[in-house]
This record gives C-alpha cells, structure tokens and sequence, in this order.
C-alpha cells in the first residue's frame, strides 16, 4: 500500500503531540507493509539525530519545494518551503511578515502555479501549500491520500483532484476543541470541506467522533475511531532521575491555552498548597494564557513553589515526565491527550480530565470533570500522601501500557486503506 500523507509536523519538527502522533502512525503503518511519503511545510530543514535520516534524495526531484526526508523504505518525507506550523492564527501569520520572521523571498520555482513569496496570510498559505501538493501528487504512484488536521485538508482534496484517489481525513482537533465556541468560521469552513470530500474519516476518540457528528452533520458511518498509542521504546523510561522525598512534583505539560485548562490547574495547585507544603507544581509549555498565569500564581503567592519552564521538547520532555510524582491534565476538550500515555510510560500517576478522548482507553488514571477544582486537588492530595495508592496507579498504567501500541492503530488503519481502495 502506497500512502501520499500530508501533515503539519513531524519530529524533531514539532511543537505538540501531532508530531508525536504522525511518527507513530507511520511507524504502525509501515509494519503492516505501506510505503509512506510524508510531506510537511516548513521553512528550512536541519539535520537532526533521530529515527529519522535527513536526505537528498534523487527519486523524486523537488528542491524548489524543500528538502527530502528518509527514514528507511518504508518511510520518505518531503517538506515544502512554507511557514506553516501548528496551532498559527491569521493574525500571527501577517505580524511575523511585517517583523521579516517569514521572509517574503523564496527560491524561484519552475512550477507555474506558485508566485515565488509566501502568501499575504495564513489562508492563502494553506492553499499555496495544498498547490504544491497537488504536484507532489502526480510525481509518484499512490494508492490512498491520508491528511491530519484543517490546514492538510486543501493539499489533501488537491492530490485527490490530481491523481484521483481515495482521500482519508485523519481528525486529532477540531477548530471548537481549540477555540471552544468562539471559533474561527474560515478554519471551521477547511474542515467541514475536507470531511465532506473526504471518503472516510478517522477521529483519535468516539469524543471527536460524537462532536463532528453533532458540529458538521456527518454521518457516524463515515468516521472510524483509531486510538493513539506510544510505541515499545518510549514504553520504557531512559531517565530515572534520584527523587527528593522532602520535593513532591505535580506536572502541567502542553500549550498553555483555553483548551488545555491551565486556569483550573492554578487553582487546584492554590487549593493543594493549603495543605501540602512539600508539593510543587510545574507548568511546562507556552501560549497564549501564560502571561496570565503568570500573573495568577503571583497573586495567589504561591510562587515559591510553582515553576514555568517554557515550551520543553525532546530530552526536556522526557526529564520533566521523570522527576515528577503525578501529572495532571485538566483540559477543556481533549481529542484524546497522548501526554497521558507518556507520563504513565515513566510510572507516573495519571490524573485527567472526564473531556479527554483518552479517558476511553485508560482504565488506570483517575478522572475528574475538568471544572471541578476541589475534586481535582483532593486527587493530586490522595496521590501525594498515600504512597500506596501512588505505587498502585504506576504499576496499573505500565501494565495497561503493554496493549496500547502503535502496531495496533497501525493495522486499523490499514484496513481502513483497504476498504476504500
């Protein structure tokens, strides 16, 4: 099986768990026996150490696009020469023109179709990008067309246009998962547009599942639930850091945005140190509510034992989930949350919120309704305080961990491929 898949990152390019998702959704694919080319916008490609060998590659010859990636036979990606990147918003797409962050000059092309500058916003980024993709397309054979995500949706209807082929649409967040009800009704137009043209869509949850049944009127028998893994290495945690029993470490990991609920972690974090002198708290990534987290955790007081670290990645990450006690992920509305995994693959105790799609899947992390502080701070108390229970909940994730791995959605998937090819 040949797949054409279309993406917005992908590691060590990445900025969140769809990259993360994307590695592991290739890898379950190719040990089934499917032949992926990713392709993915950015800018300007580096050389990095990982799974992933950065290549010139003389198959298939697009360096007016970018750069072409390999890793094995199984796995070939391309980037387009497009600033795209996760989670941008319009107005941030024409405030990094005018500051020269996106430089309007690019390497002519051969290919009629592109102006040679980036788009003058975000919207026509994405169709600039989906153009390039529909070139792309017609260099190669393929079998299926798999995008992830409103801003692949054009390059993915673009392809299917090109070389006629059945397009998968792959659902990680809807625009009213990052927004909530304020959304953004050009992005809400890509996607409705790409599940309609799609001929079948996966969603990481029966959550995202129900809400695009009920939000774009599509009918459940066009959607299938694949559930996101973690695959057999990072099972297995590299860093065992030596603990503080004097230090108890509760973990915030993601975008510290709305749909994230990093407002009620504050809150609960106020609540816990009312009681709990030994507890701190760390609040790890970046976004748009940060300054006002900020802000908060100063007005409570509770600065002396509450830390935010930025946006962390790789190694980082890793450190981060081993020196912790328990994580806590609050969110608003949560396709799934594969952070979850992570964490429990480094014993640590899961506590998440009733709105995550990953509730469904895991039986050993505590669930609270994300609105909820009081109940969300006695969990993280119950956790701290009773080792007991905190060496129970480890060993239950760990366990449950051995039968979520990417092999498994990996197949679901390919018989997905098979049914519409």
């Amino acid at each position: 099986m040949k797949v054409l898949m279309f993406g917005w990152e992908f590691p060590p390019h990445m900025s969140g768990g769809l990259g993360t998702a994307c590695q592991g959704i290739t890898k379950g694919l190719a040990k089934h026996g499917a032949e992926i080319v990713f392709v993915i916008p950015k800018m300007k490609v580096k050389k990095s150490r990982s799974h992933v060998r950065l290549l010139d590659c003389e198959e298939i010859v697009l360096k007016e696009y970018g750069e072409e990636i390999s890793e094995t036979r199984s796995l070939r990606m391309k980037t387009v020469n497009s600033p795209l990147s996760p989670y941008m918003r319009d107005k941030e797409y024409i405030e990094m023109l005018k500051k020269g962050i996106i430089k309007q000059e690019v390497e002519s092309s051969i290919v009629s179709c592109l102006s040679g500058e980036y788009g003058p916003n975000l919207f026509s980024e994405v169709y600039r990008y989906a153009q390039v993709a529909g070139m792309i397309a017609l260099q190669e054979e393929f079998d299926v067309i798999h995008a992830h995500d409103w801003m692949t949706f054009p390059a993915g209807i673009e392809a299917r246009r090109a070389i006629k082929k059945p397009l998968i649409v792959h659902i990680h967040a809807l625009e009213f998962d990052r927004s909530g009800i304020h959304i953004n009704q050009d992005i809400y137009e890509i996607e409705r547009t790409g599940l309609d043209a799609a001929d079948h869509i996966i969603t990481v949850s029966h959550y995202t599942k129900n809400r695009i049944t009920e939000f774009y009127g599509i009918s459940p028998s066009k959607i299938s639930v694949v559930h996101n893994a973690v695959s057999r290495h990072e099972s297995q945690a590299k860093y065992q850091i030596k603990k503080d029993p004097a230090k108890k470490y509760v973990l915030f990991l993601g975008r510290v945005t709305f749909q994230k609920g990093p407002d009620y972690f504050i809150e609960a974090a106020n609540l816990v140190l009312s009681k709990e002198k030994k507890a701190h708290f760390i609040m790890a990534g970046s976004g748009d509510m940060l300054p006002r987290m900020i802000e908060r955790a100063a007005e409570l007081k509770i600065g002396s034992n509450f830390y935010f670290t930025g946006f962390l990645k790789g190694d980082e990450v890793e450190k981060a989930f081993a020196m912790s006690d328990v994580y806590v992920m609050p969110s608003v509305s949560e396709p799934f949350g594969i952070s979850a995994l992570e964490a429990m693959a480094y014993d640590v105790p899961v506590i998440i919120s009733k709105q995550s799609g990953v509730s469904e899947l895991l039986k050993a992390a505590i669930k609270v309704d994300f609105w909820d502080v009081k109940e969300l701070a006695n969990k993280i108390l119950g956790v701290l305080k009773y080792q007991t229970l905190h060496n129970e909940m480890a060993h239950n994730g760990k366990d449950e961990l051995k039968n979520i791995r990417w092999e498994n959605a990996g197949k679901k998937i390919m018989d997905i491929y098979h049914s519409v090819v």
